[in-house]
């Protein structure tokens, strides 16, 4: 498996990024396009590995996709909550969100579907959905069931016996992933009855569920809430969006935003404000308190570094709300002159990676101190850094995350570079850009 030396970099930063678009509103948008009537074209939509599963596998569905790669736009054409292939086999590799959104999405077809990932993702949990479809009607199951096979026990591949989902009262937890509870409130409009969903413990990473309603709003539907708790979702039906424009991807942007706390000078990406729909747009909130400037303007945000490497603090943060930015903070905590504590990320343990563990052992391997926790991990300024070969357990954020500390010091190598094709294809190409 092939290995990239990250370049390092002498001087202060003076550089402008663009970002690719967001995973999380692509897919979105995929989806409720999908159901809605008539066509929408998705432009500065993300092309990626995961989004491309997602693409695929709506085509295998019957629906109409125009994918333009060269011009960042997806063309779908939705059919009003109707799934015109009434048995299919589908492939999404570990694509955690389309298998999620798929799920649910599946359940409002006429016929029997299969749904598949790669060997992590039939380690990734999925049985508290299954039980929550389960409770609206929905007929799905382990596709290999074991004998004392309990819903919470279930991982993919799943099959989905589908007559439309009748609907209904049903909970979640929102402790897993938020994920969940998104792919139960997209298709709940096209249940043959109101859907009411409660939230039966903590929910994680909120932002997405907003990101999730404000889509749905976009689109025509809103629903009635408490909070996070419950959500009622009427009968009802997508409106067509001719042009839905897709933010640039804030969690893509969180690497770039890092790099002047560790190696001085500025970083401007184009395109993006802290009016993100993207929760991950608060990591400049952490950035700032460990001592680097923001300066926003109508159209960037720009980072730059504490006035001298001294300067930039360690601090005590719940990423419970945007955990998929604990890696990068994870990469720039040892330059700290005091400790990092990374708090509220226990379900990051069942993302392509067990990130926590991972992180934990490849900055080990670099010679930073660090203690895991069972939710988090807390980091210690490093003074003698190892030369070594980071290893990545193919998932795309720790390639990221990791190169940054290759810019800052000479002799780290990211293994298999080419997992971060799953969110951010360009990502060592615009990563160059800041040399």
């Amino acid at each position: 498996m092939e290995s990239l030396l990250i370049q390092s970099i002498t001087h202060p930063l003076s550089a402008t990024i663009k970002i690719p678009g967001s995973k999380s509103l692509t897919n979105r948008a995929l989806l409720i396009g999908a159901l809605a009537k008539g066509r929408t074209s998705l432009t500065n939509a993300l092309f990626s590995d995961d989004s491309r599963y997602f693409a695929t596998a709506l085509q295998c569905l019957g629906f109409e996709i125009f994918a333009n790669s060269e011009n960042c736009e997806y063309t779908i054409t939705g059919l009003g909550g109707k799934i015109p292939a009434s048995n299919a086999e589908l492939f999404i590799g570990n694509a955690g969100t389309a298998a999620r959104f798929l799920s649910a999405f599946l359940t409002l077809g006429h016929g029997e579907y299969i749904l598949d990932g790669d060997g992590r993702m039939r380690e990734r949990p999925i049985g508290d959905l299954v039980a929550s479809l389960k409770e609206l009607g929905a007929n799905i199951r382990a596709y290999k069931p074991n004998a004392n096979n309990l819903d919470s026990e279930i991982f993919p591949p799943i099959k989905i016996t589908a007559l439309g989902l009748p609907g209904g009262k049903t909970s979640i937890p929102g402790d897993i992933s938020s994920q969940f509870l998104s792919a139960l409130l997209m298709v709940a409009p096209y249940a043959q009855k109101q859907v009411e969903i409660t939230v039966s413990t903590k929910l994680n990473s909120k932002p997405y569920v907003d990101m999730t309603l404000g889509v749905m709003e976009d689109f025509g539907v809103k629903i009635i809430r408490d909070g996070y708790a419950n959500f009622v979702i009427s009968s009802g039906n997508y409106h067509q969006v001719e042009n839905y424009p897709i933010e640039p991807d804030a969690s893509a942007a969180s690497y770039f935003f890092a790099a002047p706390a560790i190696l001085g000078g500025s970083v401007r990406v184009e395109n993006i404000t802290r009016n993100s729909r993207q929760g991950d747009i608060e990591f400049v909130e952490i950035l700032q308190s460990m001592g680097c400037k923001i300066n926003e303007g109508q159209n960037f945000i720009e980072v730059i570094a504490p006035s001298s490497p001294t300067d930039l603090q360690g601090v005590d943060v719940d990423m419970s709300d945007i955990p998929d930015t604990a890696q990068t903070l994870a990469a720039i905590a040892p330059f700290a002159s005091s400790p990092t504590h990374i708090r509220g990320i226990a379900s990051a343990r069942v993302k392509e990676s067990d990130r926590i563990s991972a992180t934990c052992t490849e900055l080990a391997r670099l010679g930073v101190p660090v203690v895991e926790h069972q939710d988090g991990m807390t980091i210690y300024p490093c003074k003698f850094f190892s030369q070594a070969s980071v290893q990545t357990y193919n998932d795309h954020r720790m390639a990221m995350a990791f190169a940054l500390v290759g810019l800052r010091i000479p002799g780290v190598r990211i293994e298999n570079p080419g997992c971060v094709s799953k969110t951010f294809p360009g990502y060592f190409k615009t990563l160059e850009g800041l040399l």
